[in-house]
């Protein structure tokens, strides 16, 4: 498995290219705009997507999705469909932050197949779990890698912080159980990609991120 992180709109959200070496089938993970761009990129590897996933309804994390479906002749995948108000009303979540998109990134996207807890998506001969995870939205999901110790975390969890629950349907206390409940359990040595900023690793952020070891304490 590879993957190439690429930062999208002026709130730097990292947008996932992963695929499977053996067969360079590859997914498109959270494109939240400047098409062009990634697509350029896809280009560049060589790789044939073949998939939209999405790990949560926010504009920053979907706004290129159905742009790039239609492009590309792909479904979208994800997220769960507790976030279904969002992902239809990204002008609203636009309007609420006082941020001015063009319009094909407000449009909204309609997923082809909502996913579940205990759900797989193929990448490929790679297999992602899906584990629901709410609390910065209620749909938030992250994919797991259980072979290659991996996940995709969109906003949940990032290095030294978590995601913001300010939003329309976040919930401190669901999202630091999300954590605790879903996430560390699985181990300390699992890396993940998150939706904003560098990687890490459960294992650091169960030692050394202070949202977390204050909710524990």
């Amino acid at each position: 498995m590879q993957y190439n992180i690429i930062p999208v709109t002026p709130f730097h959200q990292n947008c996932s290219i992963i695929w499977c070496e053996v067969t360079h089938e590859a997914v498109l993970v959270d494109p939240g705009g400047e098409s062009d761009k990634l697509r350029s990129e896809i280009d560049k590897l060589g790789v044939k997507v073949n998939k939209i996933l999405l790990t949560h309804g926010h504009f920053d994390h979907v706004g290129s999705a159905m742009e790039l479906r239609e492009y590309y002749k792909i479904p979208i995948i994800g997220p769960n469909k507790a976030d279904q108000s969002l992902l239809d009303n990204l002008s609203v979540q636009c309007r609420i932050l006082d941020i001015d998109l063009p319009n094909n990134s407000t449009t909204a996207v309609i997923p082809d197949v909502w996913l579940e807890d205990g759900d797989t998506v193929q990448v490929g001969r790679e297999v992602f779990d899906i584990l629901h995870c709410p609390g910065h939205s209620p749909g938030h999901i992250v994919f797991w890698n259980k072979i290659r110790k991996f996940m995709v975390m969109g906003d949940v969890l990032f290095k030294r912080s978590i995601g913001r629950t300010d939003l329309p349907g976040g919930n401190i206390a669901v999202l630091i159980n999300s954590i605790k409940t879903k996430l560390f359990p699985l181990g300390d040595d699992i890396l993940f990609l998150p939706g904003h900023g560098s990687s890490s690793t459960l294992g650091y952020e169960r030692l050394n991120n202070i949202y977390i070891t204050h909710a524990i304490s």
